[in-house]
């Protein structure tokens, strides 16, 4: 089996369950270390997953795991986390901006505890983290910087139902874009990536509610188009907002029906946030 990732080092946010097990799953199988980051340490009484579940998984592929619990609020939490890989492997080659926070509320119906919630895990985390690993991605003579948020889209549909949860994704697709130039000469690849179509995951099932879940796709996609990004090394994906639909079919896929969460629904799957139909 081709390891194109084999001797590197991924890290990955929120990576205990859903779209982040699944990266992690992915590029264990490519032959990369992995490192599992998120807040969840022990079970949880209605979501599977922990980071030690996962590290598990990722070491049945003969690969290594270092399991972290993190916040990615706390600064501090972030940079001991970084040392703690650094002491472990010494470099990072690719970072994974996963955890995320969401509520589909307006203005006026949002609590400013969780407006801040939002922007803290969303926008604020990804810089935290990315100026935590830039020296490590040096190190290494460059890698990628993936964010999980969408292209921009400034159409009133996508702002005037939930400002709040739009201005934290829009945070984090711009911050890619300006470290995308900033970073550039290290030979790092900043880049986002988005679902075309909805994925189920149980932040989608919170959020909008489990009826949507038959026209979903799975983890298993965008797990797919993380790593068409992680072993893209000529930095032709700098600076792009990525959808993981167009950049699998850009390398070759046309068999979607694979994806889907309810065959029954394969040829209608849901439109994800921030896509126009």
């Amino acid at each position: 089996m081709s390891q194109p990732l084999a001797g590197k080092v991924v890290f990955i946010t929120g990576a205990s369950r859903g779209i982040g097990r699944a990266i992690a799953l992915a590029a264990a199988r490519a032959g990369a270390h992995v490192v599992i980051a998120a807040k969840t340490a022990e079970p949880h009484p209605k979501l599977p997953g922990t980071i030690h579940t996962v590290a598990d998984e990722v070491r049945a592929h003969g690969v290594e795991a270092l399991p972290l619990q993190l916040d990615v609020r706390e600064e501090v939490q972030v940079q001991d986390a970084f040392a703690a890989v650094k002491e472990k492997f010494g470099r990072v080659d690719a970072l994974i901006n996963n955890a995320g926070a969401i509520s589909l509320t307006n203005v006026e119906n949002t609590p400013v505890k969780r407006f801040d919630l939002m922007l803290e895990v969303n926008a604020r985390a990804l810089l935290v983290c990315a100026k935590a690993a830039l020296p490590l991605l040096r190190a290494a003579g460059g890698g990628h910087i993936v964010s999980l948020s969408p292209p921009l889209n400034l159409s009133p549909r996508w702002l005037t139902p939930h400002a709040p949860y739009t201005l934290s994704k829009y945070g984090m697709t711009l911050l890619a874009l300006g470290m995308a130039g900033e970073f550039a000469a290290d030979r790092i690849s900043v880049s986002t990536l988005w679902p075309r179509t909805t994925i189920a995951t149980a932040a989608i099932e919170f959020a909008v509610g489990a009826q949507l879940l038959p026209r979903c796709r799975t983890v298993d996609i965008m797990a797919d188009a993380a790593l068409a990004i992680l072993t893209t090394t000529d930095g032709s994906l700098n600076g792009r907002n990525l959808l993981d639909e167009d950049l699998l079919r850009a390398r070759g896929i046309t068999d979607f029906h694979r994806y889907a969460a309810d065959p029954r629904h394969a040829e209608q799957p849901f439109p994800d946030l921030f896509i126009d139909p």
